[in-house]
């Protein structure tokens, strides 16, 4: 029952992050879909979880996985370093905030 609930909960998460990647990209005038959002959130997790894994020490893996999201956002949404940078910390407010109430996946949400 534990995988069901993790497995649950995990996807719930998915989906909020990616809706939140999704109005965010969109606000900053980008034509992706949410598919596109829902596999933005998906990379953000996996990068997360392999940082956390093979570094585990919490602020260095932190800043190398936001690093590697950062470029991945960039090419994925085809936008510079810099507005990449700004979209993902506006990502990061609207998470933090919608975090308090729903859950949100791991990464950098």
């Amino acid at each position: 029952m534990d995988e069901l609930n993790t497995t649950v909960i995990f996807l719930i998460g998915l989906l909020v992050s990616a809706i939140i990647i999704y109005i965010v990209t969109k606000l900053f005038g980008e034509s992706k879909g949410i598919i596109s959002a829902i596999v933005t959130a998906l990379i953000g997790t996996i990068v997360y979880t392999a940082a956390y894994y093979l570094i585990e020490t919490g602020w260095i893996a932190a800043i190398v996985a936001g690093i590697v999201w950062l470029i991945a956002l960039g090419s994925f949404y085809k936008m510079g370093f810099l507005k990449s940078l700004i979209v993902a910390f506006v990502i990061w407010i609207f998470a933090t905030i919608i975090g308090v109430f729903l859950p949100t996946v791991t990464g950098p949400l």
